[in-house]
């Protein structure tokens, strides 16, 4: 049996109310520039294409400039990509990420490791 604890620290950055990053998007905008749709990148990411495309209004509606450019159609311009600032955005999030990961272990971690049990009780009491 493994040891089900473990400390979970994730980035949301907001606007306003609306999430306007966190790791699920920054994953889907990862997965639209690989794919060039949303609805591929959704697939890929197994939701649907209207969860994928409200994911993408809201980033698009929290930003100065929206991230995702889609164009509609057959052609070869059809589909959607990162727009400059989603590029940019993307690769912020992903070093703020990065730098988050590196400084969480140390003593606090391990700290907040220790006292944390492998899974929880089934009451608080007893």
């Amino acid at each position: 049996m493994t040891d089900a604890r473990r400390l979970k620290i994730k980035i949301q950055i907001h606007s306003g109310e609306e999430i306007a990053m966190g790791p699920g998007k920054a994953d889907l905008l990862d997965a639209i520039r690989e794919h060039g749709s949303i609805s591929a990148a959704g697939r890929a990411m197994g939701m649907s294409y209207r969860r994928a495309w409200l994911l993408v209004d809201t980033m698009n509606r929290c930003w100065d400039t929206p991230l995702v450019q889609t164009a509609p159609g057959r052609s070869a311009m059809s589909g959607a990509h990162l727009t400059a600032q989603g590029e940019s955005v993307l690769a912020h999030y992903r070093a703020l990420q990065a730098g988050v990961a590196r400084s969480a272990r140390g003593p606090h971690y391990d700290a907040l490791a220790a006292c944390l049990l492998p899974c929880p009780r089934t009451s608080q009491k007893g």
